[in-house]
């Protein structure tokens, strides 16, 4: 087994995969909403103070996500 192979005995890099990046950013603001839906039925439940920061974890995933689902159908 050799660790270096020269450049005239390499073989050429495949073409890259094309992929569906939007599907990928759906499923994940799928579950930030599922997340974002109990957090807020929590809230009822238990100390309010202590489910803010997971509010405000919740609403930086969705506004990601949102930023990242245009930028993929803007390449598409």
């Amino acid at each position: 087994m050799r660790l270096w192979v020269r450049d005239d005995e390499r073989r050429p890099d495949p073409a890259p995969l094309r992929t569906d990046d939007r599907l990928a950013f759906t499923i994940g603001l799928i579950g930030w909403i599922i997340a974002g839906v109990i957090t807020v039925g929590m809230l009822v439940l238990t100390d309010r103070e202590a489910n803010v920061g997971a509010l405000v974890t919740i609403g930086v995933g969705l506004l990601l996500g949102m930023a990242g689902w245009v930028v993929s159908s803007r390449r598409s």
